[in-house]
C-alpha cells in the first residue's frame, strides 16, 4: 500500500461548509439536551459523512460530504379517553379531563364542568330550604 498524505484542511473544506454545518447540527444537539421534552440520558449523535468517488483514472475523486444528527425524540403526552357508544350506537371518544369517569371538577376557569371538561350550569337557587327525610 502506498503513503499517502493527506493534504485537506477540515477547516477549509468546501469553502467551509464542513465546519458551518458542523457547528449548526452541534447547536442543534444542544438545543435537543436543553429540551425538558426529551429524554434527558438519551444517547445523542453527530455524523460527519464524506462520501469519496475516484475515477477510472484514479486521479481524480467526486466528493459529497453531509452532516446530520441523531436526536432524542419529544417524550410521549400521557391522556385518558372515555370511550363509549351514542344513543345510535355509534363509538365515541372523547378526552377525560377529571381523571376518573363520571367525575365532576373545577375546570381552570374555576367553574363546574364534568369528566371531558364541558362547563356545567348549577341549578339556581330558590331561596327555599331543602328538607332531606
Amino acid at each position: 500500500m502506498n503513503n499517502v498524505g493527506v493534504t485537506v484542511d477540515v477547516n477549509t473544506l468546501a469553502g467551509g461548509a464542513l465546519l458551518e454545518r458542523l457547528n449548526i447540527e452541534l447547536q442543534r444537539l444542544a438545543e435537543n439536551i436543553a429540551d425538558p421534552n426529551t429524554k434527558a440520558d438519551a444517547v445523542r449523535a453527530v455524523i460527519v459523512e464524506i462520501k469519496v468517488k475516484p475515477d477510472e483514472t484514479r486521479t481524480v475523486a467526486v466528493s459529497e460530504i453531509s452532516v446530520k444528527s441523531k436526536l432524542a425524540p419529544p417524550r410521549g403526552i400521557p391522556t385518558k379517553f372515555i370511550v363509549d357508544r351514542d344513543k345510535n350506537g355509534k363509538a365515541v371518544i372523547a378526552e377525560l379531563k377529571s381523571g376518573v369517569k363520571d367525575q365532576l371538577m373545577i375546570d381552570d376557569d374555576g367553574d363546574l364542568a364534568d369528566d371531558r371538561g364541558r362547563k356545567i350550569n348549577p341549578p339556581e337557587d330558590s331561596g327555599k330550604v331543602v328538607k332531606f327525610k
